[in-house]
């Protein structure tokens, strides 16, 4: 009997040409990261509710049954300006679209329509499961002194569950090493604002639905609304007054760019931010606030853009 090691894991994503259609993914479309959670079944346990002259368990039967797989990704560019980071596949399936300069920069931004799905393989240990037509929403989190981090939240139709001979002949060739969040890698301004900031995080606020009907099984984005949380040192209300932004429900930009030299910079722009009601706190007993974001669209679509270059 070969028990199986928990550490041994390996995570392809390939985009589709056809929803549903396994895109059969290879080493080099492998997607390294940590805190992985998957959860191989999930989905409806519909109760079988016989009348009978006994009682007892009369069993059940499972329906709507798909996968999810959450994992985090660090933030890095692609090694050279214009080329496509490996973590791209996510960002489409997560509703972005690609559009790729050649030697400058590839942006992502949001699309509400012809949404593209991937294949993702999950490999535990030599057993392999297959999600198909997966879709997702993501997070992305900067912590001064740490590393800069997607959070993947992905749901795919069940495929096939099997043993497979090897692990795949995965690699780090082609990731970039990410760049510590810090005053000498980081630049962050919001509403024009740039002084210390300990963190910020953007939620996509994808809405990700199954979707099982007779004929048609689809994992569907069915809404988004991004938001964000931005912690903040405090300063003089004559320097930046959050409290008054707040109830003017002003929308100005928040800018953030990760990185200082070609082929390791992540930028992140939303032309039109909220700020929410600011709570009060304190890290090494200096006061803080921490500042709930709305990611407001200006024309529609254009609330938050991801350039790697």
């Amino acid at each position: 009997m070969a028990y199986r090691n928990y550490k041994k894991l390996a995570v392809l994503s390939k985009i589709e040409d056809t929803y549903g259609t396994d895109a059969t993914p290879q080493a080099a479309d492998a997607i390294i990261g940590t805190n992985v959670q998957f959860n191989p079944m999930e989905g409806q346990e519909v109760e079988r509710d016989l009348m009978l002259p006994y009682l007892g368990n009369q069993g059940l039967v499972l329906a709507g049954i798909y996968a999810s797989l959450r994992m985090d990704v660090e933030i890095a560019g692609a090694g050279t300006a214009g080329d496509v980071p490996k973590y791209g596949s996510l960002l489409r399936a997560c509703g972005m679209a690609e559009t790729v300069t050649a030697d400058t920069s590839v942006d992502y931004s949001f699309v509400d329509s012809g949404l593209e799905s991937t294949s993702l393989y999950f490999v535990s240990d030599k057993v392999q499961h297959v999600l198909l037509g997966a879709r997702g929403t993501l997070t992305h989190n900067f912590t001064a002194k740490g590393i800069p981090r997607f959070t993947f939240s992905m749901t795919g139709l069940l495929g096939t569950i099997t043993d497979i001979g090897a692990m795949p002949a995965v690699t780090q060739a082609g990731w970039t090493r990410p760049l510590i969040v810090s005053k000498a890698n980081t630049a962050l301004s919001l509403h024009g604002w740039a002084g210390g900031v300990e963190s910020l995080s953007i939620d996509h606020g994808g809405t990700v639905t199954p979707d099982f009907l007779i004929n048609e099984e689809n994992i569907e984005v069915t809404d988004r609304k991004a938001t964000g949380t931005a912690v903040v040192r405090a300063t003089d209300l004559a320097t930046v007054n959050w409290f008054e932004l707040a109830q003017a429900r002003t929308r100005d930009a928040l800018s953030l760019v990760q990185g200082t030299a070609d082929g390791n910079i992540v930028e992140l722009a939303a032309p039109a931010v909220e700020i929410g009601r600011p709570t009060q706190g304190q890290t090494n007993n200096r006061v803080n606030y921490s500042l709930p974001l709305g990611l407001c669209p200006v024309n529609g679509l254009d609330e938050l853009t991801i350039t790697v270059r």
